[in-house]
């Protein structure tokens, strides 16, 4: 039995309208495809700084050489200055729209909201500082290294052991401190600075025999600035992932996946390893203590 005449016209604009339907709907996505609005959040240039249109970038003072030249972190010159403006670059902000701010380095990874879009600042990542703040990818594998004066009993040290019965300095809230307290344990508690500049003036005065920094800052202090001065060895790393420093950016920031995905793009494309030779070259041998 054949339909009526308008049975048949009311089947065929319920089809029309339900094909309509699905040509309008959201259509699923292919796996591994970004949506429109995931690709927009880190449009170059076009971030949620602190100030719009410019990306603030803060670090400690004073700031010390390889990590920085002439105490002028704007300059582009040294290790940690040029990966700022590189990272920058990657996220779309030219060197006139980068502002620096001074924070001290206790100050950076402490908990509570910051004033700036992230600090850099020879600061490592450690599960500890993530509870206060966020860590874009390590942008430097780090060893810490001892340095004592020549031909202090310190600085003929051949291994930890050695190093036990000595007395030894650090700045406050560093890994230098932790590989004291928790590699060498010495029989003595550390002596402990508030910042690198005091650690180095107590090595100077005597007041210790030894002090720890990481490998490219002890380079520098024999160097340049404690001449009598000598790199004793460095500490092997830690369990099974290397100590990095990172860029510390504000607890749950919008900007964390964008700052690592630049700072991972610079290690991949061979760019942190062509700064890090300018830099920080000479820094690349020392005993290791055992």
């Amino acid at each position: 039995m054949h339909p009526a005449p308008r049975a048949l016209r009311r089947a065929a604009v319920a089809v029309v309208l339900l094909a309509a339907a699905v040509s309008c709907a959201p259509q699923p996505e292919e796996p591994g495809e970004p949506s429109s609005s995931a690709g927009s959040t880190c449009e170059k240039g076009e971030l949620a700084t602190r100030t719009s249109g410019k990306l603030t970038i803060a670090t400690d003072e004073p700031a010390y050489e390889p990590w920085f030249k002439d105490g002028k972190p704007a300059n582009g010159k040294g290790f940690e200055s040029a990966v700022a403006y590189a990272v920058a670059d990657r996220l779309g902000y030219a060197k006139d729209k980068v502002a620096w701010q001074t924070v001290p380095f206790n100050k950076a990874f402490a908990p509570g909201e910051k004033t700036f879009d992230f600090d850099i600042n020879q600061v490592s990542i450690s599960e500890e500082r993530k509870k206060a703040v966020d860590f874009s990818s390590g942008y430097y594998d780090v060893r810490q290294a001892v340095v004592a004066l020549k031909g202090s009993k310190a600085a003929k040290a051949k291994s930890i052991a050695e190093l036990k019965g000595v007395k030894l300095g650090a700045q406050v809230g560093t890994t230098s401190l932790d590989y004291i307290d928790d590699v060498v344990r010495p029989a003595q508690p550390a002596a402990v600075y508030g910042k690198n500049d005091q650690a180095k003036s107590a090595l100077k005065n005597g007041q210790v025999d030894a002090i720890v920094v990481d490998l490219p800052t002890a380079f520098y202090i024999t160097g340049a600035e404690v001449t009598d001065a000598t790199i004793v060895g460095q500490f092997e790393q830690q369990g099974g992932t290397p100590e990095q420093f990172g860029l510390v950016l504000d607890k749950g920031s919008a900007l964390t996946s964008c700052v690592s995905r630049a700072v991972d793009t610079l290690r991949e494309d061979g760019t942190l390893a062509k700064i890090e030779q300018q830099w920080l070259s000479d820094a690349v041998d020392a005993p290791v203590l055992k």
